[in-house]
């Protein structure tokens, strides 16, 4: 399969509209879709949502962003802090996505006091997989986040790249996620591991757990990894994993 389609869809004026923007935004919409549906589903008043959605928008943008600059191009920014205002030109992680919705979620129930901590991760954990999978499906769109070359029938020539056939990790990641969110409405639905930050550990546990293997797969992507046996994504991921397992040991001893 050859990938040759353009990161811009359309410009105007002075705004460009993108295949990133779009998906991060579709991602964002379906997210805050299925939040409206939980709230209904547990008789909670809709309108408690407008006031978390910018602070989980506030926590992913700026958590995305710090992270990048300080763990994947920190030569480049420590010595010209000012480059992180610019988020116009892309760079993103969302290792610092996670923490940032962690902060916000947190600043936000300490300011309304409603409702539970853990309660309302439980749940934002399932719109967060659904949209970090759309976020992949964006990164492919923009040929980046690509794997390395591969002799295998599922290689994807990235024209804007190279002309070798590449692992398509972008999509390997946007599939996991698709999974693990079928999994995780399915356990919500039938009323499991929805209490206590069990769901929350699932999550946290799977998505992370599958970032740390398909890892192996992507070029490297921070500049001074190139040589090394992990990546900064795996270093990244590994504190999320064993947080996700504390939170299920936690919830089952609660229980």
């Amino acid at each position: 399969m050859h990938w040759n389609v353009d990161p811009i869809i359309t410009t105007l004026g002075p705004l460009t509209l993108g295949w990133y923007g779009l998906f991060f935004a579709g991602g964002f919409l379906v997210g805050v879709k299925l939040m409206q549906w939980i709230y209904r589903r547990e008789g909670r008043a809709e309108n408690e949502l407008d006031r978390l959605l910018w602070f989980v928008l506030a926590g992913t943008l700026i958590g995305m962003r710090l992270v990048h600059c300080l763990f994947y191009e920190p030569e480049k920014f420590l010595a010209q802090p000012l480059e992180i205002l610019k988020i116009w030109e892309g760079g993103y992680a969302s290792h610092g996505g996670a923490v940032g919705v962690l902060l916000g979620v947190y600043f936000y129930c300490r300011g309304v006091g409603r409702p539970a901590y853990l309660w309302l991760l439980d749940r934002l954990a399932i719109a967060a997989v659904i949209a970090g999978a759309f976020i992949r499906v964006g990164n492919f769109f923009n040929s980046e986040i690509y794997g390395e070359p591969t002799d295998s029938f599922l290689g994807v020539v990235f024209e804007r790249v190279d002309s070798l056939p590449r692992h398509p990790v972008q999509m390997y990641e946007a599939i996991a996620y698709f999974v693990i969110f079928a999994g995780m409405l399915w356990l919500y639905k039938n009323k499991r591991l929805i209490n206590n930050g069990a769901l929350t550990g699932v999550y946290l546990v799977s998505v992370f757990g599958a970032r740390i293997a398909l890892e192996f797969f992507k070029t490297p992507q921070a500049t001074y990894e190139a040589g090394n046996a992990f990546s900064v994504g795996q270093y990244l991921s590994v504190p999320f994993v064993i947080v996700g397992l504390v939170l299920l040991f936690n919830a089952r001893s609660r229980k």
